[in-house]
């Protein structure tokens, strides 16, 4: 049985006017999420813009999330460029009794397998009471893992290597491994995947399709038809034409202009595209608690 299944948002960061992270937002809109359908969330992700925001931030909500009624539904990203701050935060993370962690590999500097093993061979050696999902995003970070350094890994740190988010290729068709979660980073491989051993999915636009995925999930589970998921591809899709970060702040702004705040280089999509993007949502007669499509 793997350690982690189900459907899983990479959520949303909510910031000030001021662009200080505001943590009390950010919390409450992880915790509607598991609310809405959602078995657990990603904090600190991509889409939470984490390589924007200052480890101070993080540090700050991470100490307030430890209060949550859903605390152990977190699965907290601590990847940074920075070996040491990953290890500090990861450090802070643990005092605070969260255990599982997001972490993708370095970026910018090219580097080879044996490279990333030795990477997360650090991280665990100074932090081994851990659970780590490995980041599979070779747009994000110029990395991608290949199958026998995920076996490798998996060999060395049986208890600490637990699963992988997979946003680079469909790693399910080729990785077969006991008590492993292999995470889609999309909806439209969920049912895929699914059928092929995979544990669930962990996705940015889970911030709007929470109740459908947890639908189309377990449907599935149940056996029975899953007659909703090509609507939940179809959404997933219209986010896609666009960077998701925009078109998720974008169109939760309708609603809670706190949404509008954004960290540079990022912006909320133009009129056109936003205009477009909710025409589409309204084609698909996609409703969402979050949104203002109609």
């Amino acid at each position: 049985m793997s350690k982690i299944n189900g459907i899983y948002a990479a959520s949303m960061s909510i910031f000030n006017d001021d662009l200080s992270l505001n943590c009390a937002k950010t919390i409450s809109h992880s915790e509607q999420l598991i609310d809405d359908g959602c078995h657990g969330v990603a904090i600190f992700g991509s889409t939470g813009q984490a390589q924007l925001i200052s480890v101070s931030e993080k540090i700050k909500l991470l100490n307030e999330l430890s209060s949550s009624k859903y605390k152990e539904k977190f699965i907290i990203g601590t990847g940074l460029n920075s070996l040491t701050e990953t290890i500090n935060l990861m450090k802070v993370s643990t005092t605070l009794s969260f255990k599982r962690f997001l972490i993708m590999p370095p970026a910018y500097y090219k580097y080879g397998h044996a490279d990333v093993i030795n990477f997360y061979s650090k991280i665990i050696e100074a932090v081994p009471d851990c659970e780590i999902v490995l980041y599979n995003f070779e747009k994000l970070c110029g990395y991608k893992f290949d199958t026998a350094t995920i076996k490798e890994l998996v060999k060395k740190f049986p208890k600490q290597i637990i699963g992988i988010k997979d946003s680079t290729y469909n790693i399910f068709e080729e990785l077969k491994l006991e008590n492993f979660s292999i995470l889609p980073g999309s909806e439209t491989k969920l049912i895929k995947g699914l059928k092929m051993g995979c544990s669930g999915i962990i996705t940015a636009t889970c911030n709007v399709t929470a109740e459908l995925s947890r639908k189309v999930y377990d449907d599935f589970i149940k056996d029975k038809n899953t007659v909703d998921n090509q609507k939940l591809c179809d959404v997933r899709e219209a986010f896609e034409k666009y960077n998701l970060i925009s078109g998720l702040h974008s169109c939760y702004s309708e609603k809670n202009k706190i949404y509008k705040n954004i960290l540079p280089p990022l912006s909320l999509l133009d009129k056109s595209d936003y205009l477009d993007l909710i025409k589409n949502l309204s084609s698909l007669n996609f409703k969402s608690n979050s949104l203002m499509v109609a």
